[in-house]
């Protein structure tokens, strides 16, 4: 009969592909568990009241018209929502695909039950698959698989959860229209069961039965797997159903009547007593047996090979013991509001003696045996051949020389020729000879007979007199001895081995073992060699999901193996990390020690005060905690490179990554909690908040140069690259709340999976550190409470004329967060102008563009001020009045333009800064980038006067890459920057004309300080005012730049030539303030001073 799994056999190969999907589903759905979005829990209030109306769940299907409704009448919630739409439809898609491929598996399944019912499979039917006993097996494990997966979504994703995730991916995605999509039959089998996994929530009734019926399920095959399976299994009460889920019996039977009553049996205070107390016995016994046999040079070859069975039955007993102490300990399989549950916990720690130390050590032990074992029967396995080759040869030869011996011919003493012995010593030889390797059974019969043979030979040949002969006979049957030993070396006990060593229970139970793993590591480093071992058995886990992935040749089968692998590497990691943990205690110690209390010595030294800084106490407490780190560092790098299922793990990468980790914890820690500012303290605390922060940091970088050369590792390389990485990653997400296609943390190429950037709840509407001083600066510098003074880079307050800060608040940014912080910050307020340009133009378009008195007056100042180049008649009369009944949108223009020209000039001081830094600290990069840039615009200016010279096509990147060079070694005009899209406005001349005129009667001129407001109380900072309004212009084509201008000119030719006319002496302050206007914006934007003339 053909072999139920072999290839050209149908029916075998359809199970097996089912059953091998069912794996891959079961680990995409544990993989996506960890991704669940937030925003679906709706958890926090904010999130409620934010998403409420736009995530919904199933209740939307019972009026659908109801919800639309209510979204089509609020134009903010659809914009809200297409923003929600674009931000999660990626990740929606996926956890359909993923719900989809379950409801595809259980049809399937129906469906090859199907095609066995109706002969498709041709001489199979359900009984003779069931028969058999891999049939058996894969379809138990089908209906296995399917009630796991089931058990698996509503663990770890609830109910409302999925709901409210099907309802937004059947809302954003085409498969509403879809006439094939089987959405519905999707939503009918995974709607919420009102099954919840916190601790003391109650069982739904009829759970979770009803939940496995949504699908029908033929009832004959599961009655038929049940009959199959009644004889095969004996159960726990605690019991682990896949990769590390455990489920109390106690608490999983109690709806049904026969079940309870079966396991009340076994749940009698005698019989838990018994069975805890054999557990105990056992714990007692095995830990002396197995610490015996890990003695260094006690399992040796011919031990292995005399004791297999003895050693195996002592590898599975310490696995057994510890599996049933494990999984009825776990405080995972108890819920501790069910007092009979927590009745039976508290008898089995007691019966049993529970300690979790030597538990832990008992595990320790029986993976470094269970290592040891393998790794030497693995290399016996593999020089089987080469050496019962090498007996048989030995043996042969023995016999050949003592044939020669009976010749008569080779002298040997006292020995008389004798052909008999001769001719029988040449047969043995060629019997030893003819022994075949690859028939095993045979071969080891016929040893036997030879061993038998020559004992025989000895006695009645009376050989015994002559110990020459007797050597020879004694050293041949040792070799024939060796043969048997060596042919009994055989895979089966490998794979028994992997068996009875399976640990995939522990799987999630594994983690509680974490803290004593850790204070091992902490007390004893070289622990790590141990649970090297312990890491090793619990990789064997990944055998369960991957046998049959791998039978069925699967293309799932990297996918799942790099999950299981990357999650048991990541728990790998988290046990390690008290490694770079305790490192960056000791390193605390030693710059504590280092800045405070150990002088520095000076270059020149006077004799008597040599003993003052010798400080022996301080400096060999330095020494000491030094030795502890190297000792550390030891103790990681003694665990060799191990593959932990697919992925190498390499311990000098591990220690790295440790460090990396825990620098970037304490660095994210340090610069979250320094960097939070109060608005209402009487002073600023930004600088000495900067200045603090400056000397934390500092305090860490001396740390890494101080470590890295005794832990081996780039200290500077490091420091640069996780502190730019958290800066930058922190910008993004300050960034994300301007942006509608938000950047999750999955998608961020900052953010890492084993060095993670911890997030930290907001104090404030900023979201990071970044936030909130990009807005303390902001506040400090505020325009309406602040005057600008350029000439100086100085900011003073109006009311008090005190310093307020200056451009030394840059160099100590620089100072605290580097070139990456100043960079940042740069970023964020390019975001920020955006989002206050964007939202101008709205105000502009729905608001000044919508008024109808106010377009009369625009249209009417038009038509005064054509021809533009000529002069307005009354011009003081028609100005004014324009004005004046445009007054109401001036105070809201006003706010805008300050705020873009306040944020611009921060733009400029922090470009300074980084130009400045650049060329000071890298000279020749600056340079660099500064020629590079010239001949760049040298090049595309040439190409637009000659198109046939070259320019960089559309698919290279050159110009956005050296873009953000530049901006980064500040070589670039902030002023120049175009910073969104903008289409033509009406009256967009004239209505900043008016803007700006309107703003000149609050202005005075100085000729020491320039144009400075007239009132503190009503405050116009001129340098904004012109800064915001170039910018405003910038966004839209020249054209409206020169029209602007041309009437600012034509204002300042009117109003003269009207006081001319009236004879008035002075210049009116107005054109003094439209000619400093004229004047500064030209300076800024680096205009041919002929383009003043014109005007």
């Amino acid at each position: 009969m053909v072999d139920f799994l072999a290839e050209n056999n149908l029916c075998g190969q359809a199970v097996l592909r089912i059953v091998s999907r069912g794996n891959a589903i079961i680990a995409e759905l544990l993989r996506l568990s960890d991704f669940i979005p937030p925003v679906f829990r709706l958890k926090d209030k904010s999130d409620q009241h934010k998403y409420g109306d736009i995530v919904c769940d199933f209740s939307y299907f019972k009026g659908p018209e109801y919800y639309d409704g209510k979204l089509e009448n609020k134009p903010e919630l659809q914009d809200l929502d297409e923003e929600f739409r674009e931000n999660n439809i990626e990740i929606l898609s996926r956890f359909y695909l993923a719900f989809e491929s379950v409801h595809k598996y259980i049809v399937d399944l129906n469906r090859y039950l199907d095609d066995l019912h109706e002969g498709v499979y041709i001489q199979q039917t359900l009984e003779t698959v069931l028969l058999n006993e891999d049939g058996k097996q894969l379809l138990c494990e089908a209906l296995y698989l399917y009630g796991v997966m089931l058990l698996v979504i509503d663990q770890k994703i609830e109910g409302e959860v999925r709901e409210r995730m099907l309802v937004s991916y059947y809302r954003y995605s085409a498969a509403r229209s879809s006439a094939d999509s089987n959405l519905d039959d999707i939503c009918k089998l995974l709607r919420s069961t009102c099954y919840s996994s916190q601790p003391g929530a109650k069982r739904p009734a009829n759970y979770p039965e009803s939940y496995f019926q949504r699908v029908p399920i033929s009832s004959t095959f599961i009655s038929m797997v049940i009959g199959r399976l009644r004889s095969d299994d004996i159960y726990n009460q605690v019991i682990s159903i896949y990769m590390g889920i455990t489920v109390n019996l106690v608490e999983a039977w109690e709806p049904y009547k026969a079940a309870k009553t079966a396991l009340n049996y076994t749940l009698e205070s005698a019989n838990i007593k018994e069975q805890a107390s054999r557990y105990a016995a056992s714990m007692e016994s095995l830990r002396p047996q197995v610490l015996q046999l890990l003695k260094e040079g006690f399992l040796r070859e011919e031990i292995i090979l005399d004791n297999i069975p003895k050693l195996l039955n002592c590898l599975r007993d310490c696995n057994v013991t510890i599996r049933w102490l494990m999984l009825h300990s776990a405080e995972s399989a108890y819920d501790l509001n069910n007092k009979r549950l927590r009745q039976i916990k508290d008898q089995v720690l007691h019966d049993s003696k529970y300690n979790v130390k030597i538990l832990f050590q008992l595990l320790l032990d029986t993976a470094q045996f269970e290592f040891t074992l393998k790794e030497m029967f693995k290399q016996m396995l593999s020089e089987k051949q080469i050496k019962w080759e090498s007996f048989q040869k030995e043996g042969s030869e023995r016999m050949t020389e003592l044939a020669e011996v009976f010749s008569g011919v080779k002298p040997l003493t006292r020995v008389e020729k004798n052909e008999n012995l001769q001719a029988w010593f040449r047969e043995i030889s060629k019997q030893i000879e003819s022994l075949n390797y690859e028939d095993s059974t045979a071969a080891g019969r016929k040893t036997v007979q030879l061993i038998q043979a020559l004992v025989e030979v000895q006695e009645f040949h009376q050989l015994e007199s002559n110990l020459q002969v007797c050597q020879f006979l004694a050293d041949t049957r040792k070799f024939l001895h060796q043969m048997i030993r060596t042919i009994n070396i055989k895979e089966e006990v490998l794979i028994t081995m992997q068996i009875v060593g399976d640990l995939s229970y522990a799987w999630q139970i594994i983690d509680s073992f974490t803290l004593i793993m850790q204070e091992s590591i902490r007390v004893n480093p070289s622990m790590v060699t141990k649970l090297r071992a312990t890491f090793l058995k619990l990789a064997s886990a990944l055998d369960l999901p991957l046998l049959r992935i791998n039978q069925a040749n699967s293309a799932d089968l990297l996918s799942v193996s790099q999950f299981y692998s990357g999650e048991l590497v990541a728990y790998v990691r988290k046990v390690l990390q008290i490694i770079p943990e305790s490192m960056f205690t000791s390193l605390a110690k030693i710059i504590k020690l280092q800045i405070h209390d150990i002088m520095e010595v000076p270059t020149r030294l006077d004799k008597d005060k040599l003993k003052d800084y010798s400080q022996l106490g301080a400096r060999y407490e330095v020494a000491k905690l030094t030795h502890d780190i190297s000792i550390f560092t030891e103790g990681i790098l003694m665990m060799k490179t191990t593959l932990v299922g697919i992925i190498k793990v390499d311990p000098k990468q591990l220690l790295e990554d440790g460090i990396r980790k825990e620098l970037v914890k304490r660095v994210a820690y340090a610069l979250h909690k320094g960097l939070i500012f109060n608005p209402k303290a009487k002073s600023s605390e930004l600088m000495p908040k900067l200045k603090e922060m400056a000397a934390t940091m500092d305090g860490f970088y001396r740390s890494f140069e101080y470590i890295q050369d005794y832990v081996s590792i780039y200290g500077l390389k490091i420091w640069q690259e996780e502190v730019s990485r958290i800066i930058n990653y922190n910008v993004e997400q300050e960034c994300n709340s301007f942006l509608r296609a938000k950047i999750q943390d999955w998608q961020s190429v900052h953010q890492s999976t084993h060095i993670p950037i911890p997030k930290f709840p907001s104090v404030d509407e900023s979201a990071t550190f970044i936030g909130r001083l990009c807005r303390e600066i902001l506040r400090i510098t505020d325009p309406k409470v602040t005057c600008y003074i350029d000439q100086m880079n100085t900011w003073y307050d109006l009311k008090s004329h005190h310093e307020v800060t200056n451009n030394r608040l840059f160099s100590e940014i620089q100072n605290t967060l580097g070139t990456f912080g100043l960079n940042g910050l740069d970023r964020l307020l390019c975001f920020m102008i955006v989002k206050e340009l964007q939202n101008f133009l709205v105000w502009i378009q729905r608001t000044v563009l919508k008024d109808k008195a106010a377009l009369d007056v625009f249209k009417a100042m038009l038509g005064a001020v054509n021809p533009i180049q000529g002069i307005v008649g009354n011009a003081s009369k028609v100005y004014a009045s324009a004005v004046a009944k445009t007054q109401k949108i001036w105070s809201a223009y006003l706010e805008v333009i300050m705020k873009v020209g306040q944020m611009q000039i921060l733009r400029q001081q922090i470009a300074n800064e980084l130009n400045y830094s650049c060329k000071f600290d890298s000279k020749h990069l600056a340079a660099a980038l500064d020629n590079l840039n010239k001949s760049l615009l040298a090049d595309i200016e040439a190409h637009y006067q000659d198109p046939s010279l070259p320019y960089p096509k559309e698919d290279n990147t050159l110009l956005y890459d050296i873009t953000a060079h530049l901006e980064a070694a500040g070589i670039h005009n902030p002023l120049n920057k175009i910073y969104i899209t903008t289409k033509r406005l009406p009256y967009f001349p004239i209505i900043n004309f008016l803007f700006v005129i309107a703003q000149l009667p609050r202005l005075l001129y100085n000729k020491n300080r320039g144009m400075t407001c007239k009132k503190a109380t009503d405050a116009v900072d001129w340098p904004p005012l012109v800064l915001g309004m170039l910018t405003l212009l910038k966004q839209f084509h020249s054209r409206y730049t020169q029209q602007f201008l041309a009437l600012i000119g034509q204002f300042i030719r009117s109003i003269m030539e009207q006081c001319t006319s009236q004879k008035i002496p002075d210049m009116p302050s107005d054109v003094v303030g439209a000619l400093m206007f004229l004047e500064d914006y030209v300076k800024y934007t680096k205009l041919s001073r002929k383009f003043r003339t014109i005007l």
